[in-house]
Parts: structure tokens; C-alpha cells; sequence
């Protein structure tokens, strides 16, 4: 990877903050003009510094307001069985997140429905569909106390 000046490190600050911010805000903020900001947001794009833009959605807005954190054990953990439980995951649109884990757990799922009963019948209906699961943890959140989707650097 390059090397990231100051000017790109503030870019990316920005652009956290906000994405909808045009090249022209963005280069006033950076006391710059826009040409000079737009190549250097295209050349963080190309390099995969930037990975892509997003809405991020109110949940209790769209009827979602349940987050369920699952804890997941696998019975067996060679590579075939971890890999099938890889594509199982990341074909249920109801998990939002997905973490392979060193520790006592091997995954973290983070998953957001309309209720208590979705979510039992998702783990009912899907879930426990997966064959290779040994054991499964479910904690509700009661209140989110700080969730972001900024790196500090």
C-alpha cells in the first residue's frame, strides 16, 4: 500500500464523518481546490482505501429494532467445515455481521429483526439448519451505547 499523506488522512476523516460531501465542500474544508481532492478521492478508491458508500439506516425506523448477538460453536473445525459454515452465514440476509473468532467462541454473528418471535424463527427455521453448529449463545441488546463505523488514524 502507499503511503498516506496528511491531506489523504484528512480525506478519509471527512469522508467518514459524511460521504455525502461533495469534492468541492471537502476542499474548502481542506483549504484546497476541487481538482486536486477529486483525483486524490478517485486514487483512495482505486488503491481500496475507500471500499464503497453507504446510507447507514436507522433500524427502529425501518421496524428492526431487535439486535440479537449470537455466539457460535463449531463441533468439528477443519478447514471444509468452517469454510461450508462460512457460505451458510453469508447467505442468511438477517445476519448483518459475521466474526470468525480466536477464544472460546469460534463465531460472532450480530443479527437485527422486527421481534423476539422473527428471531426465533429464524434460529428455528435457519439457523439450526446448519448442520456443523454445537452450540449457540443468544444475548439481546438492551441499549446501544456507542456504535460507529469510523476508524481513527
Amino acid at each position: 500500500m502507499d503511503k498516506l499523506d496528511d491531506v489523504d488522512l484528512r480525506i478519509l476523516r471527512i469522508l467518514q464523518k459524511d460521504s455525502k460531501k461533495t469534492t468541492k465542500e471537502i476542499a474548502e474544508l481542506l483549504h484546497l481546490t476541487a481538482s486536486p481532492v477529486y483525483e486524490r478521492i478517485k486514487r483512495l478508491e482505486k488503491k481500496g482505501y475507500i471500499k464503497r458508500y453507504v446510507a447507514l439506516i436507522n433500524k427502529s425506523q425501518i421496524g428492526c429494532p431487535i439486535t440479537a448477538i449470537c455466539m457460535v460453536s463449531l463441533r468439528y473445525h477443519d478447514e471444509g467445515f468452517i469454510d461450508k459454515f462460512d457460505r451458510q452465514i453469508k447467505a442468511l440476509p438477517e445476519v448483518q455481521e459475521c466474526y470468525h473468532m480466536a477464544g472460546k467462541v469460534d463465531f460472532f454473528l450480530k443479527i437485527n429483526l422486527k421481534s423476539l418471535e422473527d428471531y426465533h424463527e429464524f434460529v428455528r427455521l435457519k439457523l439450526s439448519k446448519i448442520e456443523n453448529i454445537g452450540v449457540l449463545e443468544s444475548y439481546f441488546v438492551l441499549k446501544e451505547i456507542k456504535a460507529t463505523t469510523e476508524y481513527h488514524f
